[in-house]
């Protein structure tokens, strides 16, 4: 028994999870005001899972679809970022004592910001609509 009907629903139930993710990160972690009080490396390691569970999702959901590249940008960019934001996670856990370089954190913090949110797993979904428009 398939679970989804057609790619069209698959891809759109990948985009909801993506979006139940990312606005559970905001509402619980991002914006909450308690979570200022956590430790900066229970902080990180939190947001790190959000997006690693959205990265997760999006590879569900992509990765039956027949249209391979979408599946192949979708892992490049999110490995890619995860390395990045990982490293500077590790620079900042391991060699900066107190307070946190800011340019640093803003940087890291851009780079999840994409991995995070639902924009990325939209925008290959139009522009996969698009190509595939017949005239």
């Amino acid at each position: 028994m398939k679970l989804y009907k057609s790619e069209k629903v698959r891809f759109i139930a990948g985009i909801v999870i993506i979006f139940i993710i990312y606005s559970s990160y905001y509402i619980f972690i991002a914006e909450h005001r308690d979570t200022a009080e956590l430790p900066r490396k229970v902080r990180h390691f939190i947001s790190f899972m959000f997006t690693i569970a959205v990265y997760f999702a999006g590879t569900f959901h992509l990765g039956k679809l027949k249209v391979t590249w979408m599946s192949t940008i979708w892992h490049m960019v999110h490995i890619g970022g995860l390395c990045i934001i990982a490293i500077i996670g590790l620079v900042d856990w391991f060699f900066i004592d107190g307070k946190p370089i800011v340019a640093m954190s803003r940087f890291a913090r851009t780079i999840q910001e994409l991995l995070i949110s639902p924009i990325l797993y939209l925008g290959m979904g139009l522009i996969n609509r698009t190509l595939n428009k017949t005239h």
